[in-house]
């Protein structure tokens, strides 16, 4: 088996904001090939691109994992294809922030059923009153119903990506899991985006913006997150995740010019609090290699 290659890494509390800010970044760069590819589309380019990339960075050997093994990846990388694709399909709905605030809903009950901490209830309290505040009242903002059940059903599949993701690490070494899993949803996305898209996937200029989106969501955040994980406290990392909601937020204004309510901003609030209030409680939402947006 040829060795796994190991790229340079920053320091660990800026590598780990980088990949925040490079996940992000590539869901909003992701949401302008919609008019063209459609979300489906977008999701086969991006999740297929983003599994031939880390083929050839870390060359694993597929080949030589066993039936046991195969039957805890494919779970997990069927959760991440659909998880991938029901995220951009609720973008074509919601402002990238409030889409990453209502996914983020998954791991944090995830982390309330893995947590044996009464106080933690309070915490997942905190963030159901920030979806409260998001949900649409009388008089209030518009909020698609459609695009929100499809970013909590991605949320959903986040927790048991999470939870496959766990029996995939202890079942196959280093990174090899992780890539198949990978390998694994891009056959699970890319029949959706050939019935979406078909030849328009296959057009340079699609390839070259489906090469971009992967880099950043996906090879460059999964690399960095990786070396924060071996350097950070759980705490620390699971607070820093934490912070993701806003960023997505960040990247929609910057580059989408999608702008949120006072009350969305104090709704995003809640679940960035109830996150970091958990992981500083020692439960934190697990999210490595988070490769949703």
């Amino acid at each position: 088996m040829p060795p796994v290659r190991r790229l340079p890494s920053l320091p660990p509390i800026p590598g780990l904001l980088l990949s925040m800010l490079s996940i992000q970044g590539g869901a909003a760069f992701a949401k302008t090939l919609f008019p063209t590819l459609g979300a489906a589309g977008t999701t086969a380019v991006r999740v297929t691109l983003a599994a031939a990339l880390l083929h050839l960075i870390f060359r694993p050997s597929l080949q030589s994992l066993s039936r046991e093994a195969w039957r805890a990846v494919l779970p997990y990388g069927a959760a991440l294809g659909i998880m991938n694709l029901t995220f951009y399909l609720s973008l074509t709905r919601l402002p990238l922030g409030l889409a990453v605030t209502l996914e983020f809903v998954g791991p944090l009950v995830l982390s309330l059923v893995l947590s044996r901490r009464v106080q933690d209830l309070l915490w997942v309290g905190l963030a159901a009153l920030g979806i409260v505040l998001i949900t649409p009242h009388q008089g209030g903002t518009h909020l698609d119903p459609l695009g929100a059940v499809l970013a909590l059903t991605a949320g959903a599949l986040w927790a048991l990506y999470i939870l496959a993701g766990g029996a995939v690490a202890r079942r196959v070494p280093g990174v090899t899991g992780v890539v198949a899993g990978v390998t694994v949803a891009a056959a699970v996305t890319l029949p959706f985006g050939l019935v979406q898209a078909g030849e328009k996937m296959l057009a340079p200029s699609s390839l070259l913006a489906g090469l971009l989106v992967a880099v950043f969501s996906s090879a460059l955040p999964y690399s960095l997150e990786m070396a924060a994980l071996r350097a950070l406290p759980a705490r620390v990392f699971g607070v820093l995740m934490s912070l993701e909601p806003a960023l997505a937020a960040l990247s929609g204004l910057l580059f989408l010019r999608e702008r949120l309510t006072p009350l969305q901003v104090v709704a995003m609030g809640c679940v960035i609090a109830a996150s970091a209030g958990i992981s500083l409680g020692g439960q934190r939402p697990v999210t490595e290699g988070e490769p949703a947006n």
